[in-house]
């Protein structure tokens, strides 16, 4: 499948889609996919044995104007601090310490996707 015959917001599902199995690959339960809050929204809120983990998937078809992970700029990042504060004021999961992670999606000249996990890639 070519991503030019694509919207984008199929682009970013599908890239979505991807960033969960990746995290479930590696053991991680998802509690949520696109959690809402009126602050914003959190592509996926994911769990290991260590962590409660707050994920934002940015795919990029090139790095002309940047990686994925420089597109999470300081405002996009304290709106998904506020929305994993309110996430956390149900008072599940406190248990945990928690950790913001950037997943990088990009294609290949064949529609593949590929990924770049960095974990712990901006803290409040």
């Amino acid at each position: 499948m070519i991503f030019k015959s694509l919207k984008s917001a199929d682009i970013g599902d599908r890239a979505e889609r991807g960033a969960r199995r990746l995290l479930e690959k590696h053991k991680l339960k998802i509690l949520h996919q696109n959690y809402r809050s009126r602050f914003g929204e959190i592509d996926l809120i994911a769990m290991s044995e260590k962590y409660l983990i707050f994920v934002e998937v940015r795919f990029r078809e090139n790095s002309f104007f940047g990686s994925g992970a420089e597109t999470v700029t300081s405002k996009k990042q304290q709106r998904i601090i506020l929305t994993a504060r309110h996430f956390l004021s149900s008072g599940a999961y406190t248990e945990l310490p928690c950790r913001f992670d950037v997943i990088e999606a990009s294609n290949d000249k064949s529609g593949k996707l590929h990924f770049n996990w960095l974990e712990n890639a901006f803290q409040e």
